[in-house]
């Protein structure tokens, strides 16, 4: 195997690493969103965690992270607006990014 070989190999295997965390960190965001919106609705316990299922389930609708602000900014309706979803959704992502470093 060639050197150019090697650092293709190599280049292909971090690729694959670092879109396998991005997903794992939207993932984990999605799902701390929802816990965050579930405390708004007044859920707790199995109750917020399936709620939080719902909204991860909801990114697989589209490309991008609309389809989450939508479903968690309709569900909470009065409670917050689609521009705080987006905020907490962008802040949720920088802690599910530091939760997944810690765990490496």
């Amino acid at each position: 195997m060639s050197t150019f070989d090697d650092r293709e190999t190599a280049f292909e295997a971090k690729f694959a690493h670092d879109e396998e965390m991005q997903f794992k960190a939207e993932a984990r965001a999605n799902k701390l969103l929802g816990l965050w919106a579930a405390d708004l609705l007044g859920k707790s316990g199995d109750e917020a965690e399936a709620y939080a299922k719902t909204v991860v389930v909801a990114d697989f609708e589209e490309a991008g992270n609309e389809d989450v602000i939508r479903k968690v900014a309709g569900d909470l309706g009065d409670k917050s607006s689609a521009d705080e979803v987006r905020a907490k959704l962008a802040e949720t992502l920088k802690v599910a990014k530091d939760q997944l470093l810690s765990e490496s």
